[in-house]
């Protein structure tokens, strides 16, 4: 069935134009970002075996070690087997402790709209719209996303709220949009099912946004049928000597622009309304700003080779390890028929011949260029992440040179200045969004607001812990200063209306 693509004409799409960026994504996208992800999560994954067919079960990170390490010796039985392979994940830990250091506590949200009243309403919508669509988890996630893949994506689904019949006594009520305000949808889009049609006036303008991803088929007995019919099916079938169908699937396609809104599901249009909200209900955050391009900057792709190469030297090692972790004994000068005995506590061998020995040799023997090199290594993928074991509280008896807070923050000073630039490009994205929801719930007349109402700033609370005394008697000077007293509260973690309408 064709797509009926003429809503999106203005913005540039045609058939032709769509199946380009779904081959470019398939093939090229969508493979670099499903490698970004399994170097960051390193999940076990079926791998077959090219000569034999088996399937066995191998960590993902394994891909990135030479074939000396994975791949037996070829037309050798005394090598049936690949070597021993070690794997540690040095790339997540870094991006959890990032995480930790950036949104360990929630932002807040402050309203600069210049009247009262409309700041305390405009941040009690926002904090029961973002709290329903899942509140820190959900920001912890599309942060965590943006440092694997780069970038990420908020969407906002507004298809509720509109179609939602709307009492005339509910308009112009703060406590009614509040309620309201629910039916809209926050959703993160990870760039793996994301297609972006930049303008090509403008880079950073988006004229279309695509969603696009397969998933399994909701047919009856497929696999989105409930569990209780699966096993009623399956029951039939084992009576009937049925083979059970292949699981199917399905694709899903949407598409956004500022005017229109489609969904498809395996070709058939299931869903085809203009867009009420009147612009993109899409927020782009990038992890790192790019010069020039749309994607951002990711956390994972410049670790890769050096998580590479650790892996591999460590491998090297545990077979060095394996081979050499035990002494062998050479026994000379005794008697052919002496008994062969275990060598262990207790154990005597006699022999009449003065000349008889028993020497030990081999055993594990230091390696210092090994160790140095591992050790490089590390500090490379410190250097490169801004991420040291300090940052994820691995002292390793250093206490006495963090004597002060100071110190420690020169200790973190690369990390903390990474979050810094990190919480800046995500608090323009959270402004973004709380001016969509704010949009959408002026055009459907619930809660009235002019463009300078819509405006938002984010607070983010200090990562590293400040003497709470000392906090407080900061606070009251600024207060003294003339500094507003909900800004000063935020700073202390604190949401200084979130009582106010009730």
């Amino acid at each position: 069935m064709p797509l009926d693509l003429s809503p999106f004409s203005d913005a540039g799409l045609d058939g032709a134009t769509l199946a380009t960026l779904l081959d470019t994504h398939r093939a090229a996208d969508a493979p670099r970002l499903t490698r970004l992800w399994r170097y960051y999560r390193n999940p076990v994954l079926n791998e077959r075996d090219a000569r034999t067919g088996a399937v066995r079960r191998r960590l993902a990170q394994i891909a990135g070690l030479p074939s000396r390490l994975t791949q037996p010796v070829p037309d050798d039985d005394r090598h049936p087997t690949e070597r021993e392979i070690v794997i540690e994940n040095d790339i997540a830990w870094r991006l959890h402790t990032l995480l930790d250091l950036m949104l360990g506590r929630p932002p807040v949200l402050l309203s600069t709209s210049p009247d009262e009243e409309t700041r305390a309403a405009v941040q009690a919508i926002l904090d029961a719209v973002l709290e329903n669509a899942g509140g820190i988890a959900l920001l912890q996630d599309a942060a965590l996303l943006s440092s694997v893949f780069g970038h990420v994506d908020f969407l906002l689904r507004a298809e509720d709220l509109f179609t939602t019949p709307i009492p005339t006594s509910a308009r112009n009520d703060p406590r009614a949009a509040i309620e309201f305000a629910r039916l809209l949808r926050v959703e993160v889009i990870e760039p793996t099912r994301a297609i972006p049609v930049l303008s090509p006036d403008d880079f950073r303008q988006l004229s279309v946004y695509i969603i696009h991803f397969t998933r399994p088929s909701t047919a009856t007995g497929g696999a989105g049928a409930s569990p209780g019919r699966q096993s009623l099916l399956a029951g039939l079938r084992d009576r009937l000597n049925i083979a059970a169908p292949t699981p199917t699937t399905e694709g899903v396609l949407e598409l956004f622009s500022a005017t229109h809104h489609q969904r498809y599901e395996d070709g058939r249009l299931v869903f085809d309304s203009p867009n009420p909200i009147g612009v993109l209900p899409v927020v782009h955050i990038q992890n790192l700003t790019q010069p020039f391009r749309y994607e951002g900057l990711s956390e994972v792709e410049p670790l890769i080779p050096l998580q590479d190469e650790l892996n591999t030297r460590l491998s090297d090692r545990a077979n060095r390890v394996t081979l050499q972790s035990f002494k062998l004994l050479l026994a000379k000068g005794l008697e052919d028929d002496a008994p062969v005995r275990a060598v262990s506590p207790g154990q005597v061998w006699m022999t009449s011949n003065p000349d008889a020995s028993i020497q030990a040799f081999g055993g594990d023997a230091a390696s210092p260029s090994e160790d140095n090199h591992i050790q490089q290594i590390r500090e490379a993928m410190d250097k490169t992440s801004t991420v040291n074991p300090l940052a994820a509280g691995l002292i390793r008896a250093r206490v006495g040179q963090l004597s002060s807070e100071n110190a420690l923050r020169i200790t973190l000073l690369g990390a903390l200045n990474k979050t810094t630039r990190k919480q800046v490009a995500f608090g323009k994205g959270l402004a973004h969004l709380a001016e969509l929801i704010l949009r959408a719930l002026d055009r459907v007349g619930l809660f009235p607001t002019t463009p300078a109402d819509r405006g938002v700033t984010v607070q983010w609370p200090d990562p590293i812990p400040r003497n709470e005394r000392d906090r407080l008697d900061a606070a009251r000077l600024k207060i003294e200063l003339g500094v507003p007293r909900e800004r000063v509260l935020a700073e202390l973690g604190y949401a200084p209306n979130e009582n106010a309408i009730t």
